[in-house]
């Protein structure tokens, strides 16, 4: 079993706060967190129909029978629940009697704001880390990685990654997807998805992908809110602050789990991840959901961004600290050569406030020079750790 970095903070707000809620993606660890880290409290998964129904038909006897201190798995299935919730903890406010786990980020939070404002901590648990995989000391092969990605069952169970993902589409996103939006064709959305994959690290065009995919932009706009709001992708927003108006201002698009990119895009193993053209923007990908999972799960909010001006200088994550940018660069190459770090020069001697740069790349040397610091991936949570 890999030990979870977020879990000492969990443990730590559960004696602060009556309520504490852990979201995330599916299968990414949660159930087995909260059910570690609080042994003594009584389990309930309201993905179970009866315990469901139960909550739904009657909220006063679900709790009469499943009094305090309580884990409610999936708590967005009956997000009403938490108005009942709301009240024990305001008639007892002693800490730590509830936590909440939900797989709904947009669903689950909006109750939450509307119930439980003030009376909760709110934290997101990702796929395994980098630093939580290397636990047993498995070979750190980067093409290995972006194939096998970092799903928890993935490498608790020693599972194929193909048919692990293939499932996983299966099993939860089609039906998280068919939960939180009305999708009359599964398989243009599944077209969709697919080429999101191959667009991994690039700014969103929904326009384009329009044409592509013969559904309107409205239209996928709305579900790439689902797609987001299920913990499938996420957007990574462009820096600006002090820059002026020359500057991009569309979104980059991430998978939070990379392994799904991979197998969305046809990848079999890992020669084929290796020799892929896109493999440049999976080991991107596989590194900026590093840098957001060292910062969620330290229990603080992400400040990433990346930095593009109209004329194509770019810099791949904007590391905003103290307001002042902390740029990184992510390059696939494994072999080091002084081209890899220009574009981090190019900022720093750019921007007078900025703090030196970090260069994560795939190779094994790592050198330092003034504008930058280079860091193997495997220590990419380094370069956001204060």
């Amino acid at each position: 079993m890999y030990e979870r970095t977020l879990a000492p903070q969990v443990i730590e707000d559960a004696k602060q706060y009556p309520v504490v809620t852990l979201t995330g993606p599916r299968q990414s660890g949660k159930t087995t967190l909260v059910k570690k880290a609080f042994p003594d409290h009584r389990y309930c998964n309201l993905e179970n129909p009866e315990l469901r129904d139960l909550a739904v038909r009657d909220p006063k006897q679900f709790f009469a029978l499943n009094p305090g201190p309580l884990i409610l798995d999936e708590v967005q299935r009956v997000p009403e629940l938490l108005s009942w919730v709301q009240v024990r903890v305001d008639e007892n406010p002693e800490k730590g009697q509830y936590i909440l786990t939900g797989s709904h980020q947009f669903r689950l939070h909006e109750a939450i704001s509307q119930s439980l404002a003030g009376r909760t901590a709110v934290h997101r648990l990702l796929p395994l880390s980098l630093q939580e995989w290397s636990q047993k000391g498995e070979t750190q092969n980067p093409f290995e990685l972006v194939y096998q990605g970092l799903m928890l069952r993935v490498h608790e169970d020693k599972l194929d990654p193909s048919s692990a993902y293939r499932n996983y589409f299966q099993t939860y996103v089609e039906r998280d997807v068919r939960q939180l939006s009305e999708i009359r064709n599964l398989n243009l959305f599944e077209r969709f998805l697919r080429l999101l994959a191959g667009r991994v690290g690039q700014l969103i065009n929904l326009h384009a992908l329009s044409g592509d995919v013969g559904v309107s932009s409205t239209t996928l706009s709305q579900w790439l809110s689902v797609l987001e709001a299920s913990y499938i992708i996420f957007l990574l927003p462009p820096y600006f602050r002090n820059f002026g108006k020359r500057l991009v201002k569309t979104p980059k698009l991430y998978f939070v789990e990379p392994g799904l990119a991979t197998w969305l895009l046809g990848i079999e193993n890992a020669d084929q991840a290796a020799r892929d053209p896109l493999m440049g923007h999976l080991f991107e990908n596989l590194v900026v959901s590093e840098l957001m999972k060292a910062r969620y799960h330290a229990g603080k909010d992400a400040n990433l961004y990346f930095w593009r001006d109209v004329q194509g200088n770019e810099v791949d994550v904007i590391f905003e600290q103290q307001r002042r940018p902390l740029p990184i660069e992510i390059k696939a190459a494994m072999t080091w050569h002084e081209d890899l770090g220009r574009g981090l020069t190019r900022f720093v001697k750019k921007t007078p406030e900025s703090f030196p740069g970090k260069l994560i790349y795939a190779g094994e040397l790592f050198p330092e020079f003034e504008a930058y610091k280079t860091l193997g991936f495997m220590k990419s949570a380094e370069a956001v750790s204060l």
